[in-house]
């Protein structure tokens, strides 16, 4: 009896061992592809606070918490089942797909390189009056392009994904799948409301004079004290660091999103060469891996880092010349052909007065 107990328990314990393997596995994986996602979650993080600019600021946390719930729709409930059919019926086009959207995030970087560098007021509105909407329907308007928006970076996310774990079983795809779906989608929408809150946190910092008071009272349910001596020691601190997120989160935004468009640019790049050496045309990326050695081999105390740089650098160049090429035919023969699919008119619209 006992001789029975012990083999159910060492059969229980390999199978925690089994599990706990499998679960190391998948957190590994999920690590690898969220990583090689990195680019595109910075550009998403970098784009979503604009989505909120100009609404009050009780509404801007539920206009984020939306965006996200739209995220994860878009993950979840079509991509994931999609990239699901994909891998067991056309494992041929993953490659092709995700060359398209490294296409596409060329283009998208390589236009906010242009705009920067050369303004060409292609967003000026047709005079005339324009026809009214109330608030809601405004904020509705910007939710449903933040989540169109959103559908693209999510459909790089998922092909990216899709791309590092397609070897692994049809399951563990799509668990890993949820995992990075799910995962990525927390880490840029909860660091998209912290970005959003943080003046309004750096506000009630700099006008707080009894921080460590407050801090007490909330814990206990109860309203603040009058200022204490800990308060008086803390206050220039608490002060000086609120006055510094008012004044650095709109500098902070600004290099997010330059940071986003490199990220763009050097992950679209990256993409299409990669593509290119899967199809046999690897001249350019031995070129770019060439390169890179040899500038880690001429800094050899930091040969990592420089590599990636150049890397990095090099892809980013790739996305700019294609991003570039693209510019024209977007705007002289994909846009009005859209345009003209729509039958869009040009107006724009105006939020009605509350």
């Amino acid at each position: 009896m006992s001789t029975g107990l012990l083999a159910l328990l060492d059969d229980v314990a390999g199978l925690a061992k089994v599990a706990a393997a499998s679960i190391d596995d998948v957190a590994a994986q999920a690590s690898r592809a969220g990583a090689k996602a990195a680019g595109i979650v910075i550009d998403d993080a970098a784009v979503t606070p604009r989505y909120v600019v100009g609404f009050a600021a009780e509404r801007e946390l539920p206009i984020i918490g939306r965006i996200a719930l739209g995220s994860l729709k878009n993950k979840l409930f079509y991509l994931l089942p999609a990239a699901l059919l994909l891998s067991l019926a056309a494992r041929w086009a993953i490659t092709p797909l995700l060359m398209l959207g490294g296409v596409y995030l060329c283009f998208e970087g390589a236009e906010k390189v242009y705009e920067a560098i050369r303004p060409h007021g292609g967003h000026e509105r047709a005079s005339g009056q324009a026809p009214t909407v109330s608030a809601e329907a405004f904020e509705e308007g910007k939710v449903q392009g933040a989540i169109r928006t959103d559908f693209i970076l999510s459909a790089e996310i998922m092909a990216i994904t899709l791309s590092t774990v397609a070897e692994t079983s049809f399951w563990l795809q799509g668990l890993l799948l949820a995992v990075v779906g799910v995962g990525l989608t927390g880490l840029v929408y909860g660091g998209v409301a912290l970005i959003v809150k943080a003046d309004d946190a750096g506000v009630g910092l700099a006008a707080h004079h009894a921080p460590v008071s407050a801090l007490a009272g909330a814990f206990r349910g109860g309203a603040s004290t009058a200022p204490t001596g800990a308060d008086r020691a803390l206050r220039p601190v608490t002060q000086a660091l609120g006055r510094a997120l008012v004044v650095g989160m709109p500098i902070f935004l600004k290099v997010l999103s330059l940071v986003g468009t490199a990220a763009m640019v050097w992950v679209g790049g990256g993409i299409i060469v990669h593509g290119l050496e899967e199809y046999g045309f690897s001249t350019l990326g031995h070129a770019i891996h060439d390169l890179a050695e040899a500038a880690g081999h001429a800094l050899p105390a930091f040969a990592s880092i420089v590599e990636w740089i150049v890397t990095a650098a090099a892809s980013g160049v790739v996305g700019l010349q294609v991003g570039a090429v693209l510019i024209p035919v977007v705007e002289h023969v994909v846009a009005p052909a859209l345009r003209r699919l729509k039958g869009s008119d040009g107006k724009g619209a105006k939020i009605a007065p509350s």
